[in-house]
Parts: structure tokens; sequence; C-alpha cells
């Protein structure tokens, strides 16, 4: 443990496995609506194995004290690699090696190999309007030389932790993706009808076509997940990293002890044709959003990553009465699909002045763009009328 918290001011103090803050505290502060930040999750990637320090992954869970108390945590990790975070800094890694000096290890704040927005910063709601974003990033920077590291990154922070992190002058990314919106419709052809006529002509014919190969879909909550279907989910989501010659982030074990803690908050989702498992997706239900995180196919289909991920994931956020899909990182394919852009947010910090100044010079550019981007994205949504 570092930082033991001070009588006065915001202190944070970190410790090595999420066991050691324990499921009811964490759960008291992180609440129940968002799975990500759940105890379940967090806790199964580390007992798993795919969170370590082996895999470049240090568990480094923060607890925030004000004034002596405890009242908050916030999910965190030692890094050693810049992989399975989706906030791409690569560049400033290479520059820093080049120029002899040691980019990593680095303090993450964040939930791993999830680019999906939610809270990071699970603090006491009644404490939240007394911390100002000042005092966050000061407690946050006084963890740099307590821990070894060079930096501190904070990715896909909500609209509520955006408060404690908006600080002039700090080193603030910008990202787009694409998020499903429902407008409380009733089913997926409702959905089509506020669509231009074209657009939605496409879709019914990416759907039929799936349809015409004979291929149907079964869905299998996890607290009645068999063996069988596990295992070929596992081994539909290996192909997909294979296929890129990278090794898979996440274990069997993973998924097996998530679904036992979510139970029928998990779905899979199996793509079957003549009797057989073809390709499965996996989905996680929170109170108001529906996250699609990861996919697997061992061979092509017309439609079916779209028909799988997309218009399944659709499906069941209407059937679930849910706001929001959250399909996952990237993807202009989403556009024409009625999926939104979204702006993502991540906050930084770094030690070294010089550096500092190019980042933030970095940072500014990179925002301009990503605006325009989304911009034009909006523009270029296929509904009749522009959503509200």
């Amino acid at each position: 443990m570092t930082a033991r918290p001070a009588p006065r001011g915001l202190d944070i103090l970190t410790v090595n496995r999420i066991a050691d803050i324990g499921h009811d505290d964490w759960q008291a502060f992180s609440g129940t609506t968002d799975p990500l930040i759940s105890y379940h999750f967090l806790e199964a990637l580390e007992t798993s194995g795919a969170v370590s320090r082996q895999t470049g992954w240090q568990p480094c869970h923060l607890k925030f004290y004000l004034d002596g108390r405890w009242v908050g945590v916030a999910p965190a990790y030692r890094k050693y690699h810049s992989m399975g975070e989706y906030v791409f800094d690569w560049a400033w890694a290479d520059a820093w090696q080049r120029h002899g000096l040691a980019y990593y290890p680095k303090l993450l704040v964040a939930v791993p190999f999830t680019p999906c927005q939610g809270r990071r910063l699970l603090i006491r709601e009644d404490i939240r309007s007394h911390l100002s974003a000042s005092e966050v990033h000061q407690a946050l920077d006084a963890l740099m030389p307590a821990l070894g590291v060079h930096s501190w990154h904070l990715l896909f922070p909500d609209g509520t932790d955006q408060a404690l992190l908006d600080k002039p002058g700090a080193l603030h990314r910008l990202g787009c993706q694409f998020h499903w919106h429902n407008r409380s419709y009733g089913d997926f052809e409702d959905f089509l009808a506020t669509l231009t006529s074209r657009k939605r002509k496409s879709l019914r014919r990416e759907r039929r076509q799936v349809a015409e190969q004979g291929i149907g879909f079964q869905h299998w909550p996890g607290d009645s997940l068999p063996e069988e279907v596990l295992d070929d989910f596992f081994l539909f989501y290996n192909a997909t990293y294979l296929k890129r010659g990278m090794r898979p982030y996440l274990n069997r074990e993973f998924f097996r002890n998530l679904a036992r803690r979510l139970g029928r908050q998990l779905r899979i989702i199996t793509a079957e044709q003549a009797g057989k498992r073809i390709a499965a997706a996996l989905f996680i239900i929170g109170d108001q959003t529906l996250y699609g995180r990861y996919w697997g196919c061992l061979e092509d289909y017309n439609h079916l990553h779209f028909e799988t991920c997309y218009y399944q994931g659709i499906d069941l956020a209407i059937a679930e009465g849910l706001a929001r899909f959250d399909a996952g990182a990237q993807g202009e394919h989403k556009l024409v699909r009625g999926f939104e852009p979204v702006l993502t947010h991540s906050w930084h910090n770094v030690d070294h002045s010089g550096f500092r100044d190019a980042v933030a010079e970095f940072c500014e550019e990179e925002a301009r763009d990503v605006q325009n981007y989304h911009h034009a994205a909006l523009d270029a949504l296929p509904y009749r009328q522009p959503p509200e």
C-alpha cells in the first residue's frame, strides 16, 4: 500500500487486489447499474489471471480518502505496455524511448480491455460536490512518485466524472465511437421506420440474406449457460485474435467465472446452421445500457457479423427496454446502420515538462480533428429526420 491518508484533503491509498477491498465495500461505492465496474467483473479478471504482473496489468486499485474518511474507489492498474486500452499512446512511448527515457510503467485508471464509457471515480455522491478537479488531479499526480510510474491515464469516464476531471490546462483527449439509441421502439421494424428508404431496404436485405443461408440464433443467459456453448464461444473468440496474428487477452476461466457471477446480466448469442454453432457474440446487460463485447466466427458468412453483433443486439436492447447499445470501439460501418457518433474522453498527466508541452499540443490538434469527424458523422446518419 502507498499514499497513507492524511488528516486533511484528498489522498489516495492503493491495494494490489480487489479482494483487499472486498465485495461489499466495493459495491457500496460502485453501485449495481454498471456491471463492467462491478466487483464480480473485475474480480473475474484477477482470479482468472487475465490481469496480473505477468500479463502487464498489475492491479493497483485506488481508495480515496477525504479528510481521513474513506469516500471512494477506482479500478486501476500499473501497466507495462499499452495493449488492450483503446486509447492509443504508442507514439508517446516511442518518443520517450528515442530520448532514452522509460515510459513504462504507467498508472491506468480504467476497466481492462473495455472501451466503454462509465464511471471510473467511484466516489460517494454526497462527497463529489465538495471536490474540485484540481484536487483530483493533484491526488493522482501525487501517486506517480509513490508508485514509481511516470504518467497516469484515466480512460472512458462518463459525464458524471467529467466534472471531477475537467481542469484547465489538463491533458484531455477526445475520441469518437458509435452507439445505438432506443427511442421507445416496439421492435426492429419500428427502428427501421425511422431510417431513409434506401438504408431501410439495405438492412432488411442483410437480415434476409443471413436467414437465406439457413442461419438461426439462440440466446443463452449466463446462469444457464451449457459448458459446450461456452467452449464454442471461446473457440470463436480465440479465432478472432488468431486471424490477426495476436494472442487473445482473455481466457476461458474468465468467461466461465463471469457467467457464474453475472448470471442473466451476461448473454451469449450463438449463430447456428444445420444444427451446428458457427459463430457467437457476448453481451452484458446494465440498467440502461447493453454492452456488446466479444465476437468470433471460424468461417466467413454473408452479413453474419452485422446480424450477430448489431441486429441481434438491437433486438435484445429493445426486448430488455434498454436505452442504449454500446457495441464497442471503432467501426464506421455502424454509422450506416443507425449507430450515432458519440464523443469519448480520456485524461492524462506525464511527469516530464518538456514532453508534456508536446503531448498537450498533440491533444489539442487531435481534438480538433475528432470534433470535425464527429460533426461529419452526424451529417451522414441514415435517419429520415435528425435524431433528437
